[in-house]
């Protein structure tokens, strides 16, 4: 509809409670709802699109995207709880359950080559070690992210500043297809809708949203990472910094970030060991449905019952039972527990990592892991 922002919609959802009811509205009842555009809301009476809903839908399909609405049960629950999430979300590729275990590594787009090696292969340790590397695409430190995350075979998702069906910036069109293969592109904004310089900012709630965390690699001083970590800071998130050589412009921004409190970075762990003890107590304020996504809570099923533990209510899927039975109260390395569950490195981490967090394993230095039950 003309004139109808993210927000508009979302109080109109608050309002009547479905989209349905919505559209079934009242001229009368819409100009009801405190939004003070009249044109806007006299469009929607009249059913007055912009574009062709149907021709949109067959657009959506043809290219095999997806469109994610908030309410539905795969709409990502780490957005639902930010003050604007987006209405909608459109999709191509996948998102899963484990994508709530999310960090976002940003930076500039005019990166040092030490600044590209870094966040890569920071993003290829947090990869490794189960978690979703979020970033937005750009050329810089957000394509060595999304790199990282990709040469560590872990999940990764990009966040656009344009329509899913415009190839921009054009340089990663390649980096675009392999990220579709095992993560997933994201954006709020219509197809075909370009890369406006208003749109970033928007981007950016959606990249600190989906994440428990926030890294900043190198950013100077007016930069846009720095926005996404002021938003990271306003939706409650961690920020954290990575600092530079003292006198680059690339590291003014990072380095105010690390004076007025965030996190500084060295490795992947500075990062673990920060969110480990706020994913637990976050996840309670999920829904039923959200907790069972996240792992959380699970469907009890007898067959998946470890019965010989004496968390006798708690369920567990195959893998997690294999692992559970693997370790005891002798060290063990990852390499070791790959081996004896006969399951990839990388997916015995992303395991490891999801039972780490319900408190029934636990991590010690050098990648070695104990039973917790």
């Amino acid at each position: 509809m003309p004139g109808l922002g993210n927000r508009s919609i979302l109080r109109l959802l608050e309002v009547f409670g479905s989209a349905e009811r919505v559209l079934a509205a009242r001229l009368k009842d819409l100009c009801e709802t405190g939004l003070a555009r009249d044109k806007p809301l006299q469009a929607l009476a009249a059913k007055q699109f912009v574009r062709d809903p149907q021709t949109e839908w067959t657009y959506l399909k043809n290219k095999n995207f997806r469109l994610i609405c908030i309410g539905d049960d795969d709409y990502p629950s780490n957005l639902l709880k930010i003050p604007d999430p987006p209405a909608v979300l459109f999709s191509s590729g996948a998102l899963l359950p484990r994508d709530l275990v999310s960090i976002a590594v940003v930076g500039s787009r005019y990166a040092s080559p030490a600044g590209l090696i870094f966040a890569e292969s920071l993003s290829s340790d947090l990869a490794f070690s189960g978690l979703t590397v979020v970033s937005g695409l750009a050329l810089g430190i957000d394509s060595a992210a999304h790199r990282g995350a990709l040469k560590a075979q872990g999940r990764t998702l990009a966040v656009l500043g344009c329509g899913l069906d415009v190839n921009y910036p054009s340089l990663n069109v390649d980096l675009r297809q392999q990220i579709v293969r095992t993560g997933a592109l994201l954006t709020e904004f219509l197809p075909g809708a370009p890369p406006s310089s208003g749109n970033f900012p928007s981007r950016n709630r959606i990249i600190s949203g989906l994440s428990l965390g926030v890294v900043v690699v190198e950013a100077a001083e007016r930069s846009g990472s720095l926005i996404t970590a002021r938003f990271a800071l306003e939706q409650g998130r961690e920020v954290f910094a990575v600092p530079g050589i003292a006198q680059s412009m690339r590291s003014k921004g990072a380095h105010r970030l690390i004076k007025q409190g965030a996190k500084l970075v060295e490795c992947a762990e500075d990062v673990l060991e920060e969110i480990r003890p706020l994913i637990r107590p976050a996840q309670s304020s999920l829904s039923p449905s959200a907790k069972a996504l996240a792992g959380v809570e699970k469907p009890h099923s007898h067959e998946e019952t470890i019965s010989s533990s004496p968390f006798i209510e708690a369920s567990y899927s195959p893998e997690e039972r294999i692992l559970l039975r693997i370790l005891d109260k002798v060290p063990k390395h990852i390499d070791e527990i790959a081996q004896e569950a006969n399951m990839p490195v990388q997916h015995t981490a992303a395991i490891l990592l999801e039972l780490e967090l319900r408190g029934l394993v636990s991590q010690l230095p050098g990648k070695y892991f104990i039973s917790g039950l």
